[in-house]
């Protein structure tokens, strides 16, 4: 028989580590819980004889628990530590950064995060090994744990990849914050001034930009349109001299004709346009360009 005890006194870390406990798939586990001087005991007994299962078993539940309720923890305490200079608001959004980086797979669509690529964010995936290993070594060499102090000693290497963690969260808040500086910049620029013409098309297609007038002539994009300073250090992709054509004509209205799926480039001609952009799919422009798209993926399947 081999017998494990966890110490806490949270009593939600109890209450889940006891329900996960019970719902392990083994035979012959007795478990109890049981108050002793400042902290509830969860005492385990396996008398099976598939021990190393069992300690697997147990290490699983173990590293969820500390992923569920210590890693916010020790990502809010790493930040105040190293980055103390956010201001609370700031702080909450770091925060939620870097979960959004460790948790990728389930929250690729979260809002607070702009960019579409999270930074290394598949390097973290290996911190759950890394803690597993490190609690699958302690459980197998002893007999018991009190959780707070296993979390605060004997972890390093997880703690490593939390702090290199924060660290790319604090690098993504101030892109971010950089990003929308720049847009809320350029939305002064264009309320400051005139319209200079009534409409421009812009075709969007595998990536790139082309514009027409309201007559539907082919606008020219060219170096010589960059006469709008705010864009003379920043580049957001291969769509710059569009948008600083765009930028530059300052039409009433612009009508978006998607022609394949929108991007990050669309995304930052909606939060600049706003209401001045029109959304637009299936009219006759759309439809001249969807048919040349195809021709084009047909030429190339076929070469």
């Amino acid at each position: 028989m081999v017998s494990f005890c966890i110490k806490n006194n949270n009593e939600k870390i109890i209450n889940y580590l006891y329900e996960n406990i019970s719902a392990i798939n083994l035979d012959n586990i007795i478990f109890s819980k049981k108050d002793f001087s400042k902290y509830t005991n969860i005492i385990i007994h396996y008398n099976g004889k598939n021990i190393s299962e069992f300690n697997n078993e147990l290490s699983n539940v173990i590293r969820d628990c500390i992923i569920k309720f210590y890693e916010p923890q020790i990502i809010k305490q790493l930040i105040i530590l190293n980055y103390f200079y956010f201001d609370s608001s700031d702080i909450s959004k770091i925060e939620e950064n870097c979960l959004n980086i460790l948790n990728y797979d389930c929250c690729e669509s979260s809002s607070s995060i702009h960019f579409s690529a999270y930074p290394n964010s598949s390097d973290y995936k290996d911190r759950k090994i890394c803690l597993w290993i490190d609690i699958l070594k302690y459980v197998t060499e002893n007999k018991s744990m009190i959780l707070d102090g296993f979390v605060r000693f004997r972890i390093p290497k997880y703690i490593n990849y939390i702090d290199s963690c924060v660290d790319d969260a604090v690098n993504q808040f101030v892109i971010d914050k950089e990003y929308f500086d720049f847009i809320n910049l350029l939305k002064l620029y264009i309320s400051s001034k005139s319209p200079l013409c009534d409409l421009v098309h812009l075709i969007y297609i595998n990536g790139e930009s082309i514009l027409l007038d309201k007559d539907k002539q082919i606008i020219s994009l060219s170096k010589s349109s960059l006469n709008v300073n705010y864009l003379s250090d920043i580049t957001f992709s291969s769509n710059d001299y569009a948008l600083n054509t765009v930028l530059s004509l300052l039409p009433s209205k612009i009508i978006l004709h998607l022609i394949t799926p929108e991007d990050e480039f669309i995304n930052t001609l909606k939060l600049i346009f706003d209401d001045n952009i029109q959304i637009c799919k299936d009219c006759n422009i759309c439809k001249t360009y969807q048919l040349l798209n195809s021709g084009t993926k047909h030429i190339s399947t076929t070469k």
